[in-house]
């Protein structure tokens, strides 16, 4: 009797994916739960199992093919086993029109073995060589513990992970710090910038995930009106705050980074302006029940990924900075689930990570805001109505004074259609304070 092969549901809010390889040909015996083929949702690639063991007998849909969750993708069966030529599709599949990658050129900086016969290794995926050639991974040293000794995804993950190059991708500093400033240390910082395998003159392909982004930024500059407003804040509570609790929240297990602080004060700003949690809807502006924060995640020459920290309102500081973490683990290790990327309803941005001061940051679709955050650093500023040492209760003796603080810039990019300018800025003024006030 026949196996239906079936286009999974992924997540609760994922209706389709994408058909990045097949690792297996018609004609071909796989074992139950052996790798099929290898699937892409919302910039996320998984390993889709087969569903039972048998002879590949046909395979209706082909790579770079979008589908609907349900959809048959192929069937399994008994050799000479008779199957139906053709299979209803639920939506016109349709080419992605995505270049395939040319193949990895061994370099200097470069060692990665791809399958060949005598080599030992067996059948590399797609998805494993361009992990190994992104973080210059000689497969020969990698153990496999996929059918046959074969390299699975998980099994390069893993050697990178216990090595000494593994990188948080919170679009941080080399420091391995999120938002890390030098005024945290007030002294001198050196810091390297990331090379770029991209080489004059060559052809760089489009891949799954920057076709993803591309079509998303240009579809959000279409839909929105964006406009985007600038504050600064001073961070001195909170560089202090932090400093007192970085040690307690080790304790416990828990790496405290300034991220932590951005997203609470952004819940603070969401919490008393609802209208920045909200969408743009044709029978009217949809005010979200839930806070679900997404975080801008740079995965480096790869792309971008926005991981999406459920119920934000609903934890305290330390249950934040955990999810932090533990969402920038497996976005490192690329075990983000699809549903992890789904459901947001405000992002942020950090793009000082890099040294920027500001910039006007492109909305995330359906939302109706995204914050960016941008280089903290230490800044001479005038404090108002400062107090005379010499006369500290005589108000007429006030004057102003000038201090040095660590300062950061706040963009708010909003949907013109959901807010005016007046409440985004009440809504940044919110963020701002809580910041400044905290404690």
């Amino acid at each position: 009797m026949s196996i239906e092969v079936i286009m999974p549901q992924l997540g609760e809010s994922v209706v389709e994916g994408t058909i990045i390889k097949w690792l297996k040909d018609v004609g071909d015996t796989v074992e139950e739960y052996e790798p099929l083929l290898e699937n892409n949702t919302d910039k996320v690639d998984t390993e889709i199992p087969s569903p039972g063991s048998g002879t590949i007998l046909k395979i209706y849909i082909g790579e770079d093919q979008t589908v609907e969750a349900g959809t048959i993708l192929a069937m399994l069966g008994k050799p000479g086993e008779s199957v139906p030529e053709t299979i209803e599709i639920k939506r016109e599949s349709k080419p992605m029109e995505v270049e395939k990658p040319a193949a990895v050129a061994p370099t200097s900086a470069t060692t990665i073995k791809v399958a060949s016969s005598g080599d030992g290794l067996g059948f590399i995926s797609p998805v494993v060589a361009r992990i190994a050639a992104e973080h210059k991974v000689d497969l020969s040293q990698v153990g496999g513990s996929g059918q046959g000794g074969r390299i699975t995804k998980k099994d390069v993950l893993a050697f990178i992970d216990a090595g000494p190059s593994a990188t948080a991708p919170w679009e941080e500093p080399a420091s391995g710090e999120l938002f890390r400033p030098s005024e945290e240390v007030y002294g001198a910082k050196t810091t390297s910038a990331p090379s770029s395998s991209a080489q004059a003159g060559s052809l760089l392909p489009i891949t799954h995930i920057r076709k993803s982004i591309a079509e998303h930024m240009v579809r959000s500059r279409k839909t929105s009106p964006h406009v985007t407003t600038v504050m600064e804040a001073d961070l001195s509570r909170v560089v202090t705050h932090r400093s007192e609790q970085k040690g307690a929240f080790q304790r416990d297990g828990v790496k405290l980074t300034f991220l932590a602080y951005f997203v609470a004060a952004s819940v603070a700003g969401l919490k008393e302006w609802p209208i920045a949690n909200s969408s743009w809807g044709d029978d009217g502006v949809h005010l979200h029940a839930n806070v679900n924060i997404g975080i801008a995640t740079s995965m480096g020459e790869e792309g971008l990924i926005v991981p999406v920290i459920k119920d934000a309102d609903q934890a305290s500081l330390l249950g934040l900075a955990s999810s932090i973490e533990d969402l920038a683990s497996r976005a490192r290790e690329h075990q983000l689930k699809p549903d992890e990327v789904q459901g947001g309803t405000f992002t942020i941005t950090n793009h000082g990570g890099s040294g920027s001061l500001f910039a006007t940051p492109i909305i995330n679709q359906p939302q109706a805001a995204i914050l960016g955050v941008g280089k903290i650093q230490k800044r001479v500023v005038v404090l108002e109505e400062g107090v005379d040492p010499a006369h500290p209760t005589d108000a007429q003796h006030r004057q102003d004074a000038i201090a040095i603080r660590p300062m950061v810039y706040l963009t708010l990019t909003f949907d013109h259609r959901i807010l005016d300018g007046a409440i985004a800025d009440y809504f940044l003024s919110t963020v701002v304070s809580k910041l400044e006030n905290w404690g």
